[in-house]
């Protein structure tokens, strides 16, 4: 459906049900399509609002307004619009700083953060030519499906997805791809994250060459100190596509330790938590995943 929000209409795909609903923000280049296989392992537990950021997917691509702030806004305003009481922002790369951004006005209803593969609250630390060259990235089915090779999926895709990576990219309004190498993903909001007041989960690929562990270690860790961080063997910078299970695995148990009547954690070893179901005690099944990189504040 389409929802009017900060002055233009932005594409927002609801499922399921159940709080605290999550509100999954997509990376540059995809679309709300992105987290299609998670939402799928989640719906059955939440409510899933999944939104294309401007210029992205079927949402309207304005000449103008693609800063940190305005898709944090769009977001903000799907939020109210759709009068979310208690809601999880989950974030992927592009959307992991947008995400950042928004929890750090400390909205109400806002009880979590989960970033998945995210940009970091520093400045993307490539220079101007690279960044230039990224603006080409996704001109061509060939020079996706080489991006994707050789950047955002280094052990590939299924083919399937692989599909609507092509499509999504090549349906990206040219402002919004330029945007994001060239000025918002230069900004800096170092300063405005330690204002995070929530719960902090970040996911990320073990061979991601894009926002890899080590650079969240040193760029993401040190200025959100609550933050967790939890690495996914043997996966590249699209882990929605990638690794979808073991995504919708972690975001449940983190979402399920925010809920007032809330799972019991257990620690068992300093890299594995364990969450037992309050009703029935037994150990959920993202226990085994929920693993932790470094040891706590690291």
């Amino acid at each position: 459906m389409m929802l009017r929000s900060n002055g233009i209409n932005l594409e927002v795909s609801q499922q399921g049900a159940g709080a605290p609903a999550l509100v999954f923000l997509h990376y540059w280049g995809g679309s709300s399509r992105t987290w299609r296989h998670v939402i799928h392992a989640l719906t059955p537990d939440f409510r899933t609002v999944a939104i294309d950021q401007r210029g992205w997917g079927r949402s309207d691509a304005p000449a103008s307004g693609y800063a940190l702030a305005d898709l944090a806004d769009d977001a903000q305003g799907v939020v109210e619009a759709l009068d979310l009481e208690r809601y999880i922002l989950v974030g992927h790369s592009m959307g992991g700083k947008v995400a950042q951004l928004m929890a750090s006005r400390r909205l109400r209803g806002l009880v979590g953060l989960a970033l998945v593969a995210p940009s970091p609250p520093s400045p993307l630390g490539l220079p101007l030519d690279v960044r230039e060259a990224m603006v080409g990235a996704y001109g061509s089915r060939d020079s996706i499906i080489a991006t994707v090779e050789q950047v955002l999926a280094p052990n590939g895709l299924a083919a399937t997805d692989l599909e609507v990576v092509i499509e999504d990219s090549l349906a990206g309004a040219a402002v919004a791809k330029r945007a994001w190498p060239l000025c918002a993903s230069q900004e800096d909001i170092t300063t405005a994250v330690v204002q995070i007041d929530v719960p902090v989960i970040a996911i990320s690929g073990e061979n991601d060459r894009v926002d890899p562990p080590e650079v969240l270690r040193r760029e993401l860790l040190t200025r959100i100190p609550q933050a967790r961080l939890h690495v996914l063997p043997d996966i590249g910078h699209l882990s929605p596509l990638e690794a979808p299970d073991d995504i919708a695995d972690l975001v449940r148990a983190f979402a399920l330790a925010t809920i007032d009547a809330g799972a019991s954690v257990s620690p068992v070893g300093k890299d594995v938590i364990r969450l037992r179901c309050p009703g029935c005690g037994t150990v959920l099944a993202a226990a085994a995943r929920y693993q932790s990189s470094h040891p706590p504040h690291d």
